[in-house]
């Protein structure tokens, strides 16, 4: 495995590959999944509270695996959430009681925190050459894993219905187990600290949220945050939207196979922006990137034909990108003395923001709208990058 050529160190290739796999088992079905409810009857409501119980108990477990991470090896933690993701997809194709379908989301939610803070552990915890462009292949995963795995889940989807896809998809993370077991658990070993104490971890994130919460830091860190939330309502509502334009499951599903091969390329030229540029200076450019087409995509999504709609998304993509990579680099910076806190603070600002952005939009979206939803947001993340672009423009 080498990645010098690529200008990827051997752990963020080996994090990267790990991650693809991942992201390739449960993006079979993640675009779908909102018509996968549906057809198990859930109001557009309880679909947010779904994506509620998926988002709020990675934000909530976080800061256990980070003080674990110090105690078991973080790649045995993360093959352990990669099996929790094997669980999930097994229990949609079994389960039938309400209850425990709602309990395996938030199996999921543990899971995703089991991989994510163990992953950024061991990404932080080492001497990288650049944060921001070994985040940035690390985030770039799920844009390989669209490349394929909504046209292969829709193909499976489509000749096998749902069970099929559920069942390729836990195929993919039994493989994902062993990989990272073999390619990540030397690395991380050093990691491990059997006389670190519970106080001492509290004491380090106390230190860590001193630095997050300082000027040169939280801003940039508001906007990432304004873009997660935002992205609760896209993930949880965008499918719906194009069913709700009139798009039939045939075009929906087309719709996220062309999104993702036409994304692929894109996500390589931002990698190569994230070398050249400060971490502070991206986040920004995401953030008005993000807002502006997302105001563009609730103004004129219901009248555009669909290319227009494809070159929207990929943009307010790009965007999201580009901030989210970099914040995770700047918190790698700022942080790089508490690798295992800091992993575990970087993978609370996804969930929570996912979390409260898809419990928010499942209220209000029967009254307001698609159209006006998205408009509303892509105006919140425009106006709190452009106020933090105000201020800080002369020091960055």
């Amino acid at each position: 495995m080498n990645f010098q050529s690529l200008k990827i160190e051997k752990v963020t290739g080996a994090a990267t590959i790990s991650h693809f796999l991942l992201m390739f088992g449960y993006k079979l079905f993640s675009l779908y999944f909102p018509l996968f409810l549906l057809a198990r009857g859930f109001s557009l409501s309880q679909v947010g509270y779904v994506y509620l119980l998926i988002y709020l108990p990675i934000a909530v477990f976080s800061p256990i695996v980070g003080f674990l991470n110090h105690k078991i090896n973080p790649a045995i933690l993360a093959g352990l959430g990669i099996f929790g993701y094997g669980f999930y997809s097994l229990s949609m194709i079994i389960v039938q009681e309400t209850l425990v379908f709602y309990f395996c989301q938030i199996v999921l939610g543990m899971s995703a925190a089991l991989f994510f803070v163990s992953m950024k552990a061991i990404l932080m915890g080492h001497p990288l050459e650049n944060f921001d462009r070994s985040f940035g292949w690390f985030y770039s995963s799920p844009f390989y894993a669209d490349a394929l795995a909504p046209v292969v889940g829709a193909l499976f989807i489509w000749k096998f219905n749902f069970t099929g896809v559920f069942v390729l998809s836990l195929i993919f993370h039994i493989l994902n187990i062993f990989f990272c077991l073999i390619y990540l658990r030397k690395p991380a070993v050093k990691l491990v600290d059997d006389g670190f104490k519970l106080k001492q971890t509290f004491l380090n994130y106390q230190k860590a949220f001193s630095k997050i919460k300082e000027k040169t830091v939280l801003p940039f860190i508001l906007i990432s945050l304004s873009i997660l939330f935002l992205a609760g309502f896209y993930r949880a509502f965008f499918i719906l939207f194009l069913k709700d334009i009139g798009w039939s499951q045939n075009q929906v599903l087309a719709f996220g196979s062309l999104l993702s091969v036409a994304f692929l390329p894109i996500s390589l030229l931002v990698i190569k922006k994230l070398e050249s540029k400060k971490s502070e200076k991206n986040i920004i450019k995401g953030g008005l990137i993000f807002g502006f087409f997302t105001i563009l995509l609730g103004a004129f999504g219901f009248y555009a034909p669909a290319l227009i709609i494809l070159l929207i998304v990929m943009a307010k993509s790009a965007g999201a990108f580009l901030t989210n990579s970099s914040r995770s680099g700047l918190v790698s910076q700022k942080l790089k003395q508490y690798p295992e806190e800091a992993g575990a603070i970087d993978t609370m600002f996804s969930p929570l923001g996912a979390a409260s952005g898809s419990l928010i939009a499942g209220l209000i979206i029967g009254f307001l709208g698609f159209s006006n939803l998205f408009i509303l947001g892509g105006v919140f993340v425009l106006a709190i990058a452009l106020i933090v672009w105000g201020i800080h423009s002369h020091k960055i």
